[in-house]
């Protein structure tokens, strides 16, 4: 997911956003609310409910990263620093018209964090007190690790902080956990 050349990853967001189909945003938001309060009542269990958004996402990231790749034409990135700058101005500028700030490298460069200012799909949303396990947008830390992993990078995407908890922004947190290579399956080698 990368780039020949230094253009700025900010600007290809806007380039790509302006080319893409848009819906609502109101009717996104609220169809996505209607989502997690089914889910809500059928698991009763804020974790399982946060687990289903992220198998969710997980499954949305693995069919958005074609369409990713296709439209934006960024190539393959040169390292995951730049991955991180492709997903946050690029992938959320395309998808959810929104941009997010990497922030907060270790010193391996392998984990960071991604601020979003702006979130679509919390507009519109209060969660009770009751709600304090909830990580209501979820499904964005699957859709990190189904595209990420489709271009050969292991992540973990977790929510560590959410304006709907009362912080000021929402942050995920994305560690690298592997590069993956390309493997033949076992069931398609020659024996």
């Amino acid at each position: 997911m990368a780039q020949k050349g230094a253009r700025p990853y900010d600007r290809i967001g806007e380039q790509v956003f302006a080319k893409v189909d848009k819906i609502n945003a109101e009717l996104f938001t609220l169809t996505y609310g209607s989502i997690v309060t089914q889910l809500v009542k059928d698991y009763e269990d804020l974790g399982e409910v946060n687990t289903q958004l992220e198998k969710m996402g997980y499954n949305i990231g693995v069919r958005l990263i074609e369409e990713f790749l296709a439209r934006s034409n960024v190539g393959r990135c040169a390292d995951f620093t730049e991955t991180a700058e492709v997903v946050a101005k690029v992938g959320f500028k395309m998808f959810l018209g929104i941009t997010a700030n990497v922030t907060d490298w270790d010193a391996e460069k392998k984990e960071f964090s991604l601020v979003l200012d702006d979130n679509p799909l919390t507009e519109f949303v209060e969660l009770p007190e009751s709600y304090n396990k909830l990580w209501y947008a979820n499904i964005l830390c699957g859709v990190i690790r189904g595209a990420l992993e489709m271009v050969q990078m292991k992540v973990e995407a977790t929510y560590v902080k959410c304006v709907l908890h009362g912080h000021d922004a929402s942050e995920i947190r994305v560690v690298l956990k592997e590069i993956l290579t390309d493997e033949i399956p076992a069931s398609m080698r020659d024996e």
